[in-house]
């Protein structure tokens, strides 16, 4: 039977510690697959480095949303955010993560953290920990100067190339997109 995980970023009183899937077989014999479901808030920090589970990383910050969100004290935030970024330098100077791994890490957690913030003043605060203010991976660059060239290339207006790259890009906030054509666009003429 194939291996299968349901990872629950958030938890209530009603979250599953187990889910059970019924395959059912063309002779309606059934047979029941039960996994054990992986809850994040059960993970320290220390287990998410140890254990090397690096793509949990982001979701880590979601622990918090009620006092991100409130604008409430968030010094635990800033000490668990300040944790994961020395560990994640730390291994990539040891050679675990790569360049591109430890930008998309940063740019994940900072992804999380603006959706979170909805621009109240925590955001940059936070968003600073990891690295400054980059939300895009650099994955989400090259998708960005690939639409400012093929929109020019087929003659959209400004306007246009803006909503095309806030439609692809989730996330984008208008003044970086701008920031954006501005940068790439130039680069065309």
């Amino acid at each position: 039977m194939p291996r299968f995980s349901i990872i629950y970023v958030k938890r209530t009183d009603r979250t599953p510690k187990t889910t059970t899937i019924t395959f059912t077989f063309p002779d309606g014999q059934t047979v029941d697959y039960k996994s054990d479901n992986i809850i994040l808030a059960d993970f320290t920090k220390e287990k998410i480095i140890e254990k090397r589970l690096f793509s949990y990383i982001p979701f880590y910050i979601v622990r918090y949303e009620k006092e991100i969100v409130s604008e409430g004290n968030i010094e635990k935030v800033v000490e668990e955010l300040t944790y994961f970024r020395d560990e994640m330098v730390r291994l990539h100077q040891e050679g675990e993560l790569s360049d591109d791994e430890l930008i998309d890490l940063k740019g994940f957690v900072n992804t999380i953290i603006t959706h979170i913030t909805n621009g109240n003043k925590n955001e940059e605060r936070l968003v600073n920990i990891m690295g400054g203010t980059v939300i895009e991976t650099e994955s989400d660059k090259i998708k960005i100067r690939t639409i400012i060239e093929m929109g020019q290339e087929v003659g959209l207006d400004d306007s246009e190339i803006l909503k095309k790259l806030q439609e692809k890009i989730i996330g984008l906030p208008l003044k970086r997109a701008q920031a954006y054509l501005e940068q790439y666009g130039k680069q065309l003429v």
